[in-house]
Parts: C-alpha cells; sequence; structure tokens
C-alpha cells in the first residue's frame, strides 16, 4: 500500500507531514522542521501570532505496545525541549521572543492507517 509507514522512521516523518499540514491549515508559518544541535533536535518550529512555537511530534501505532503518543513527552524530554529551544532563538538572535511548547499526537491503527491527530497547545 503506497504511503503506509512502516518503519519507526517512516512512522516519525509521516506523523511529522501530518503535523506541519495541519499547523499550515491553521496559518502557522513553518521556521524549521528537524533543527539539530549538539543536545539534539527539535522536530517542528513555526511562528502563530508573533509567538514562536517549538512542537514535539509524537506518532504511535494504537497497539499499546509503546504506551499512548502524549505520554512520552515525559518532565526529562520537556526540560530537554526547553534547552534545545534556547539554542535556537539564540541562532536565530531573538532570544526575547515570546515562546509556547506544543504536543501534536499522531495516532495511528496497528496496520498504520491514519486515525487521528491531536493537538496541545501550550502543553508545558
Amino acid at each position: 500500500m503506497a504511503g503506509v509507514p512502516s518503519t519507526r522512521q517512516s512512522l516519525g516523518k509521516y506523523g511529522e507531514n501530518k503535523a506541519e499540514e495541519h499547523l499550515q491549515g491553521l496559518g502557522y508559518r513553518i521556521l524549521a522542521r528537524n533543527w539539530r544541535c549538539r543536545y539534539g533536535e527539535l522536530d517542528l518550529i513555526a511562528e502563530h501570532e508573533d509567538v514562536v512555537v517549538f512542537i514535539e511530534v509524537r506518532t504511535r501505532r494504537l497497539t499499546g505496545r509503546f504506551g499512548y503518543a502524549k505520554e512520552s513527552v515525559d518532565g526529562r524530554k520537556q526540560t530537554k525541549v526547553r534547552q534545545i529551544s534556547q539554542m535556537y532563538l539564540h541562532s536565530v538572535k531573538q532570544q526575547e521572543r515570546k515562546l509556547r511548547f506544543d504536543v501534536i499526537t499522531v495516532e495511528m491503527s496497528a496496520l498504520s492507517e491514519f486515525v487521528k491527530l491531536e493537538h496541545l497547545c501550550g502543553a508545558f
């Protein structure tokens, strides 16, 4: 079946594509995707209503094997995203910008069919 993600990496990329489409549909301007520094990676960085939004995207199959997508953005991950976001803001010389941290979860069936997308604004 064409377009069906089969590996973990392709599943994640599929989720990021869905999240980006969702954000653009809401009027967000995508600033960066998979921005990397030595501390890690930010999935999506966008701008919306004069706020820089850092979006962590989690994609899971609904098999229950690895838990729910939003459960995986724990305190440790939140701290890491905050740290990396500061590196990004410093690199683009915009440290004084208003910012927000969102989580977008993309759920897939056990057969890798899209089920739903949930956007948690200001998740942490």
